[in-house]
């Protein structure tokens, strides 16, 4: 057995998609099962399983790459010959891997990980919200199997029409998060007070991650509360009780920083699933979220707080309402959803 991963959705500084696939591939490669993945990069390279085919930076798209015509990657696809084709984001990759599978033969799964439609109607309003629905209908009713992150997600491919849609959640690393990654000098270190309630975001920044809303929520705080806020492209001009690293940390950086940290603060409105959220709740930590996309769906009842979305002084009264319980018992009473391997569905 031979699958092959395709997507542009895989870059040094990329989340849960990366994620997903590294674990996917670990998983799969310890059953026996020979995995390719197949992304974009520089140039065309390949090491072990990972291949690469040159493809242009996106501006200001946080090192990850568009390629822009599907003949090499479908050509490369057949080249590599897989028993099953995976494909990870709805752009040219998807198209070459239809094309790949029709001409080997062999099944293509479409993996919806991230809300098109509803990203980009975010920022240029209705009429390209329903124009990429449109779009996103005729690409994965051509898919064999549809895959989407949460039951939220796989009802709205439904009822846009596309069919053979199925919930594939992710999962966590149990090893690499947990409490007992605490470091008790990391808030020295960061010169933060031993006292402070020490709120977290990981992440990239981006328009849906809202971290605008952390920002306001954080100013409504006060001196009490800090916010640590990791990830690339995080602004550095920020108030007083927010510290940033502005960069991509490695997942041993961020199992410690969620460990040592005593909630998550997380204002996304698009996410369909919310990886970190399930990171954090492995580490032991409740989670202060809006309520929205698949926070809703993946933070249980006892895990954290989740607030009206867009609205910084609605979750500055969820932290005060948190930390005025006991948020160590609710941390240890946090119900972790986390699975500590990922089934797959074929």
């Amino acid at each position: 057995m031979h699958t092959a991963d395709i997507t542009m959705f895989h870059a040094p500084s990329s989340g849960g998609v990366r994620t997903y696939l590294q674990a996917k591939h670990r998983v799969l490669n310890a059953a026996g099962v020979r995995t390719s993945l197949l992304v974009p990069g520089a140039e065309r390279d390949s090491l072990g399983d990972l291949h690469t085919l040159a493809a242009p930076h996106l501006p200001l798209g946080q090192g990850y790459r568009f390629p822009l015509r599907r003949r090499a990657w479908r050509e490369a696809l057949i080249e590599l010959s897989p028993d099953l084709i995976e494909a990870g984001d709805p752009y040219v990759t998807a198209w070459a891997a239809l094309e790949a599978g029709q001409r080997l033969g062999v099944p293509v799964v479409g993996f919806y990980h991230s809300d098109l439609p509803h990203l980009m109607g975010d920022r240029f309003g209705e009429r390209v919200r329903d124009r990429l629905i449109r779009y996103v209908v005729d690409l994965y009713r051509r898919f064999d199997s549809v895959l989407a992150p949460c039951q939220a997600m796989a009802e709205r491919l439904v009822e846009w029409g596309v069919a053979n849609v199925r919930v594939q959640p992710l999962g966590v690393d149990l090893e690499r998060f947990h409490p007992r990654h605490r470091d008790a000098s990391l808030r020295a270190r960061m010169g933060i007070g031993e006292e402070k309630r020490l709120l977290i975001f990981v992440g990239r920044f981006s328009r849906e991650k809202n971290i605008d809303v952390l920002l306001a929520t954080l100013q409504r705080l006060g001196s009490d509360y800090h916010l640590l806020l990791m990830g690339p492209g995080m602004p550095t001009r920020v108030p007083a009780n927010v510290t940033a690293v502005s960069r991509c940390c490695g997942v041993h950086e961020v199992a410690t920083a969620l460990a040592s940290s005593d909630a998550l603060l997380h204002a996304g409105t698009r996410e369909t699933f919310g990886l970190i959220a399930q990171e954090a709740m492995a580490s032991g930590l409740p989670v202060i979220g809006a309520r929205a996309g698949a926070l809703i769906e993946n933070v249980p009842l006892g895990g954290g707080i989740l607030c009206p979305p867009l609205d910084p002084e609605a979750m500055s009264e969820a932290c005060r309402a948190l930390f005025a319980n006991d948020i160590a018992a609710m941390a240890r009473a946090s119900p972790s959803p986390a699975r500590a391997a990922w089934i797959m569905p074929w």
